[in-house]
């Protein structure tokens, strides 16, 4: 398997270690967005949107999109609940990562990380939603050590990838203790070894 990813992605990331927790081995080609190496004609073959994550499967199709990537990598895995109901949570967490947490979290983060833009300068309405989306992971961890009770999940692995890099958009996440310590397990669980 091949994995085209931009390290400094979030969604990238967390293909990585959805596969190295599950033993899968693969190829990771560093593909920087900054220059627009996701933009070139031999990319936009694989991958017509033009975004990173894509992998190319060990049967040579190809896949997109991060969530759905590690959905089918974790197929048959311990990473998704076999009970109907709890596997059923666990999309509803990864489909409100991919609406209500990146494009908040991982959007500010960007702006100021990579842009250099003061976060006083971000879009107000953007770090408003930023602060809820830390809030609603914070209540949802208020009766569990895991989002979807007491084993680490995909919806985990999908929402530790932006929310141990908020503070690099200027979130506090002193402000939300749970999910620090939610942060720290999830990487112990995953023995995650990129920086933050």
């Amino acid at each position: 398997m091949r994995i085209y990813g931009d390290s400094k992605s979030g969604n990238c990331l967390k293909v990585k270690w959805t596969a190295e927790f599950l033993g899968q081995p693969y190829e990771w080609i560093e593909t920087d967005i900054m220059v627009g190496e996701s933009r070139t004609p031999d990319f936009l073959a694989l991958n017509p949107a033009g975004q990173v994550p894509t992998v190319i499967l060990d049967d040579g199709r190809p896949l997109a999109q991060s969530n759905a990537i590690i959905l089918h990598l974790a197929e048959g895995s311990e990473l998704i609940p076999e009970d109907a109901y709890e596997r059923a949570r666990m999309l509803e967490w990864l489909f409100w990562e991919q609406y209500s947490h990146e494009p908040y979290v991982a959007v500010v983060r960007f702006q100021v990380k990579y842009q250099g833009k003061p976060v006083t300068e971000v879009e107000p309405r953007l770090v408003e939603r930023g602060k809820a989306a830390l809030q609603r992971l914070e209540d949802g961890l208020a009766a569990s050590s895991f989002l979807v009770g007491e084993r680490l999940s995909l919806a985990d692995v999908a929402l530790v990838a932006y929310t141990r890099m908020a503070e690099h958009g200027g979130f506090r996440l002193a402000d939300y203790p749970r999910v620090q310590a939610w942060i720290g397990r999830v990487e112990q669980a995953l023995d995650i070894q990129d920086p933050v």
